[in-house]
């Protein structure tokens, strides 16, 4: 069986002159920016996708720029794409075998069903 030990005392204090460090060399004022709490979208239609735990998340958005609401706005959860692969996955498979199956995908149905 593997044994963990301490880090030595020298690794610890070099990693707090690390950190005193850093907090010196950070400028004075406010961290955290100043964003408009309305964002009126351009105008034209974008498609952005990010990574999520489970997949692709992609957000469509199509907007005339005239207010600060979308004309449309659909999101796509990554669970979507994974139930998609469903089919094949139970292909010769018994029925009692599909839940497993949904199961090892890690989809959230709730998502997938709006």
């Amino acid at each position: 069986m593997a044994r963990s030990t301490l880090p030595s005392s020298f690794f610890t204090k070099q990693e707090l002159e690390i950190i005193r460090q850093s907090i010196e060399g950070l400028p004075e004022g406010p961290i955290v920016g100043k964003v408009p709490r309305l964002i009126k979208p351009a105008v034209g239609e974008t498609y952005h996708a990010i990574e999520s735990p489970k997949g692709e998340l992609g957000y469509f958005i199509v907007s005339d720029g005239k207010s600060t609401n979308p004309y449309r706005f659909r999101v796509r959860p990554p669970s979507f794409c994974n139930l998609q692969a469903l089919p094949q996955l139970i292909k010769g498979h018994m029925v009692a075998d599909v839940v497993a199956l949904i199961g090892s995908i890690d989809v959230v149905l709730g998502e997938v069903d709006r």
